[in-house]
């Protein structure tokens, strides 16, 4: 049996919170290993919008979550929590050439920690939209768009609201608004034809 360090004790207690938490069914979110170079303690999350049946990657869009803690309190963090989060989906090519669509997939990840209450400062990331056009092999994929979002940011108050504004984030990024779970998505994942 490994001993437990005393600062990872309340580590422990909130991974096995997050391990209880529900998402819609639409979201398929489940445990990954952890990197173990970024902060003594790391829990790591991984989901899928609506996987396909083979366990294959999602066509809709996924994310990573990593919940880090240090009780030494990195300068950087101004805490001993930091939270690092990834999120992508495919876009209509229309919409990746939309010169807002980063400021509106920003807009989401606040919007969905404000509206789970999750209280956060040290706020940092990146919106990337690619644009891409398939040659050769890949010509009959036609154009294609995706939106990527990485951030990371130090929680305030329960880890759980910020852990479900991750899933709710990664489900937006989709294409399913909060209160959408089963609906039929009209658009069709990846590439235009």
């Amino acid at each position: 049996m490994v001993s437990q360090r005393p600062e990872s004790s309340g580590f422990a207690d909130v991974v096995a919170a997050a391990r209880e938490l529900r998402f819609r069914d639409d979201l398929h979110v489940h445990e990954i290993p952890a990197p173990s170079a970024l902060a003594p303690d790391a829990f790591a999350l991984a989901a899928d919008v609506r996987p396909d049946d083979d366990g294959g990657a999602s066509e809709y869009g996924t994310g990573r979550l990593v919940l880090l803690h240090d009780a030494e309190e990195p300068d950087a963090w101004d805490g001993a929590w930091r939270i690092v989060c990834f999120a992508q989906a495919p876009l209509e090519p229309e919409i990746g050439t939309d010169p807002l669509v980063a400021e509106v997939a920003w807009s989401w990840l606040v919007d969905a920690l404000d509206s789970r209450g999750a209280d956060y400062h040290a706020i940092s990331g990146t919106a990337t939209k690619t644009l891409s056009t398939g040659f050769g092999g890949l010509a009959a994929d036609g154009d294609g768009a995706q939106i990527e979002l990485r951030a990371s940011w130090s929680p305030s108050g329960p880890i759980a609201a910020h852990i479900e504004a991750w899933g709710e984030l990664v489900c937006m990024l989709a294409g399913l608004p909060p209160g959408s779970e089963g609906v039929h998505l009209l658009r069709t994942p990846g590439r235009a034809s």
